[in-house]
């Protein structure tokens, strides 16, 4: 059972926006998500954080509906959504910032964020669009300045941003980020995280992380989760989890020893 501690909802919080219950989710025969419950409330930085193979990716794509879950419930505003398409949950408020970045490499800049709104085109219109793309150049300064440069020639913080800035074109609630910070360097980790710290104070956006650099996470977030080889293992707020020394043996870098031992 996961250990709970200090796990009070930040007095900014309004509202509960998404609750998994029970989640289970296999690769064949591989259970990968064991009973899976969290939460994450409105204008919230939530952090997950956990070993390579944990399953932190994996439940982000059972959230967004890419990997289906065998059992359980995910509710967003107050209507289950597990069994839901992809592309629906989108349309729903969710977007997500693969592992990875996987932009498009051989369109522009510009190209990519405006695929970032596909699914907003017909209900926004073009110059709510062509204001949502200067938007994320203002978060994003330098994207406005290589935005006719071929996304795949750019360095891996810029492609990151462009990554970011794509998903935030579908006008998400809720964005899922994962992995933000892999590959990068550390004065562009730290600008990365920044920005995300500013769509939750200026944006009112709610977001989702996971992150293996566990230091950096809870420094921003305000809760956290720990999950272990697909279990959720603890939860609290970022600063529990930060002072929690089997949390700081496993992820902070106090001591090499394995937490579970």
């Amino acid at each position: 059972m996961p250990k709970f501690l200090n796990t009070e909802i930040p007095k900014f919080v309004f509202k509960i926006m998404l609750t998994l219950k029970n989640i289970n989710t296999f690769y064949g025969e591989l259970h990968v998500l064991k009973n899976i419950s969290l939460h994450v409330a409105e204008g919230e930085i939530v952090a997950l954080i956990g070993a390579n193979g944990a399953g932190k990716t994996t439940l982000l794509n059972t959230i967004s509906g890419i990997v289906a879950a065998e059992t359980g419930h995910i509710v967003w505003d107050g209507s289950d959504i597990v069994r839901l398409s992809a592309d629906a949950i989108v349309r729903l408020g969710i977007s997500q910032v693969p592992e990875g970045r996987q932009i498009f490499g051989p369109l522009s800049v510009l190209d990519n964020l405006k695929l970032g709104a596909y699914c907003r085109f017909r209900s926004a219109g073009k110059q709510q669009i062509e204001a949502d793309i200067n938007r994320m150049y203002g978060l994003f300064p330098r994207l406005h300045e290589r935005r006719e440069q071929l996304a795949g020639t750019l360095s891996g913080g810029e492609q990151q941003m462009v990554a970011i800035a794509r998903s935030l074109m579908c006008s998400p609630r809720l964005l899922l980020l994962d992995e933000p910070s892999m590959g990068l360097a550390p004065l562009v980790v730290s600008e990365i995280f920044k920005t995300i710290a500013r769509l939750r104070d200026e944006h009112r956006t709610t977001v989702f992380l996971v992150e293996q650099n566990a230091k950096m996470a809870l420094k921003y977030a305000d809760r956290g989760y720990v999950i272990e080889t697909g279990k959720i293992m603890f939860e609290g707020s970022a600063q529990y989890l930060m002072e929690n020394p089997e949390v700081q043996r496993a992820y902070l870098g106090k001591q090499k020893k394995p937490i579970w031992e």
